[in-house]
């Protein structure tokens, strides 16, 4: 009897911490900025999600839960309340997820970065989410391009970053069960995540027709959580599949279980960057260079050694099929029958 007093009393209190965790619910459609942001009242934008969560300065994980819908981006929305933790994150997050039984593509939360131009190197770039904090999960959402064109002179570029971090100090990223497609002519979508500081994890994403998937960038030297590429799927990425620099350990990058095809460079590497990596259990294929140097937004890609990767498991023939046909559940990733669907490279984790 005390026994199970006990075990009721820990089931309440665990419940009330549950409760106690911020949570936000947007929704583009029925949300109104000005409502509670509970369940029942959702907000109608991420930007004024970001900006309760950066005032709300108490020490509990945040849930941020997007519904359905399209997401315009007109400002880059911040997050820069630096209170979380490994194990209290701030979570940005579909409502349903790929794995959930209901869940199919039209119900993916679609992210549109049209944010205003700003001046960076190379030219000009345009930012969407931005979470200026460690210990970040961003899962379950659709991302695009951006509707601007890229070729702005011969020296300069026009660049869209649907995922952006800055600080070189910072730490745990992890973007999971994400789908970033571009086009090159109409939404021409630059890098999905491009990411400073430690701990860039890319997990179980798919990334369709991006010009650069995923940049592991600079980091202030010291040490940090490991990044990692891992159960991924690149498809006709038309500058690169990964692009690492002298900041990325390779001692500590994980790169495994990935599929890049029609691509033009597997693996970019900053220049006079001597790290070395390992690559397992991947399908590299249908591509023209395997490795190459890439200094910035214009920088061409001349065929580099390959004596830097460690590779093991690695099949380079065969032809990988995309699922084009949106009422499927696999669209925009694996066809049924194509190479590579025991890697379990995709959306779905289960």
């Amino acid at each position: 009897m005390i026994k199970s007093v006990a075990l009721c009393l820990l089931f309440v209190v665990l419940n009330l911490l549950r409760v106690k965790a911020e949570q936000i619910y947007v929704n583009p459609q029925a949300g109104n900025d000005t409502n509670s942001g509970f369940k029942a009242q959702p907000l109608k934008t991420l930007a004024e999600a970001a900006r309760r969560v950066n005032q709300n300065k108490k020490q509990e994980e945040t849930t941020i839960i997007l519904s359905e819908g399209i997401y315009l981006l007109t400002q880059t929305v911040l997050f820069n309340n630096d209170k979380y933790s490994h194990n209290n994150r701030l979570i940005i997050r579909a409502e349903v997820m790929p794995d959930d039984t209901d869940w199919t593509p039209s119900k993916m939360p679609v992210v549109i970065t049209a944010v205003p131009l700003e001046s960076g190197v190379g030219g000009q770039e345009a930012k969407g989410i931005q979470p200026e904090v460690s210990h970040v999960t961003i899962e379950g959402l659709r991302f695009t391009g951006s509707p601007d064109y890229t070729y702005l002179d011969e020296n300069n570029l026009r660049r869209s970053y649907p995922i952006w971090r800055d600080g070189k100090k910072l730490d745990d990223l992890l973007v999971t069960q994400c789908l970033f497609a571009g086009n090159v002519d109409v939404l021409p979508l630059h890098v999905g995540v491009i990411a400073n500081g430690y701990g860039l994890v890319i997990d179980h994403c798919v990334f369709f027709n991006c010009k650069i998937p995923v940049v592991f960038w600079k980091n202030d030297g010291k040490a940090g959580s490991r990044s990692a590429m891992r159960y991924s799927l690149v498809y006709g990425g038309y500058f690169c599949g990964v692009w690492t620099t002298q900041g990325t350990n390779g001692e500590e990058f994980e790169f495994h279980h990935n599929i890049i095809a029609n691509t033009s460079t597997i693996w970019i590497r900053e220049k006079g960057s001597t790290r070395r990596y390992k690559a397992s259990d991947c399908i590299f294929t249908n591509y023209n260079k395997l490795a190459g140097y890439g200094s910035g937004p214009l920088s061409g890609s001349d065929a580099t050694s390959i004596d830097f990767l460690e590779m093991k498991n690695i099949q380079n023939t065969g032809t990988v099929i995309i699922e084009k046909d949106q009422r499927k559940r696999n669209y925009l990733q694996l066809a049924e029958g194509s190479i590579g669907s025991g890697l379990k490279a995709g959306l779905f984790k289960k």
